[in-house]
């Protein structure tokens, strides 16, 4: 009788993509799998497109600040543990594995009554509020870095990274380049904003572009909207709003990356072996995960970084050279990296609890 595995995790695409990549290997060693989510998430249409059966429940977001929303979230959240509980008797897992996101705590929780063993992921290095609330009710907490062991409970955290797209090793170069009519004569440097797209970091590359394109080919994911009508003819440069189908391709053209610090974008540039330089969200505009993210990777030699708060646009130029011209020194380091891709190192942990 084959092992059933619940998987849940959703809100933001972050909150999947790792569970997308699990999915072949878990295929492939005969787990039945089911997706628990919520009604109008991303994680839906990710995962209804890979033919997973998918239930929802309600869910609600939990705030660290006081607001209306949190009285009618409550009512959700408290709705939602109700219904996991419920789904949880009726499906029978052998396993749950939460990816995190607010949706995940009534599932978790729902495990916790039924006996069911739970283990978490955690990408980023501060576990979030939703992991936090969930952590105690769960066997093993899994990290993308090992920072992360700290604030896990004695005994619980293993150190994994995150697991990783197989088709994001399968990406064709050749494809990459002629996707943006580039011979492959320059060096290619790829700049990825974050699915948003960042204005201050898509300004400041096109200041310096002129100076860029000189040396090297560039490929900008600039983001919704952010397209410069003004540049579609400048050669050997390329921009897009964003790449889905095909992103593989331009990773396998880039020689080199600019780019926010969200920790499954960086755990793929480790995996990839790809020299890169982090702009981390800033603490004005988020809880600061990238910057702890971004700091992890410069003190472990993977990456240089750069604040945004005093980027300009001559420093970015000048982190590029630098990147660039000491490339070979974080290839080096990411090949000594404890862990690139996570999907073995979580698959090890699954086995262990599945039994």
């Amino acid at each position: 009788m084959s092992k059933k595995i619940v998987l849940t995790g959703g809100g933001t695409a972050g909150h999947v993509t790792p569970n997308l990549a699990l999915l072949p290997y878990l295929k492939a060693e005969g787990y039945e799998i089911v997706y628990i989510g919520s009604e109008k998430g991303i994680e839906r249409t990710l995962i209804e497109a890979e033919g997973i059966p998918y239930y929802s429940i309600s869910t609600g977001k939990l705030r660290r600040y006081l607001s209306k929303e949190n009285i009618k979230d409550m009512f959700r959240v408290v709705k939602g543990i109700a219904e996991a509980k419920k789904l949880i008797r009726k499906l029978k897992p052998d396993l749950v594995f939460s990816k995190g996101g607010f949706v995940a705590v009534p599932v978790v929780l729902g495990a916790k009554s039924n006996n069911v063993p739970v283990i978490i992921h955690e990408s980023d290095i501060t576990p979030g509020l939703a992991n936090k609330i969930a952590m105690p009710s769960a066997r093993v907490v899994c990290s993308t870095f090992p920072e992360t062991l700290q604030y896990v409970p004695k005994g619980k955290g293993v150190h994994t990274g995150t697991p990783i797209r197989k088709e994001l090793f399968e990406g064709d170069r050749e494809k990459g380049l002629a996707a943006c009519k580039f011979t492959g004569e320059k060096p290619v440097l790829l700049m990825m904003g974050g699915s948003l797209g960042a204005v201050k970091l898509n300004n400041c590359l096109r200041e310096i572009l002129p100076e860029l394109v000189k040396t090297f080919d560039v490929i900008h994911l600039c983001g919704k909207g952010n397209l410069d009508a003004h540049l579609r003819e400048q050669e050997g440069y390329m921009q897009f709003e964003y790449v889905s189908d095909g992103l593989n391709d331009l990773f396998a053209a880039a020689d080199f990356i600019v780019s926010r610090a969200g920790s499954n974008s960086i755990s793929e540039f480790l995996a990839l072996k790809k020299p890169h330089l982090l702009i981390p969200l800033s603490a004005r505009a988020s809880r600061g995960d990238q910057i702890l993210n971004a700091a992890s990777f410069e003190k472990q030699g993977f990456a240089r970084v750069l604040d945004e708060d005093e980027m300009t646009a001559e420093s970015m130029q000048k982190e590029i050279f630098a990147l660039y011209e000491n490339k070979e020194k974080y290839v080096s380091a990411m090949e000594h990296a404890a862990t690139g891709d996570g999907v073995e190192a979580v698959m090890t942990q699954i086995r262990v609890l599945m039994g």
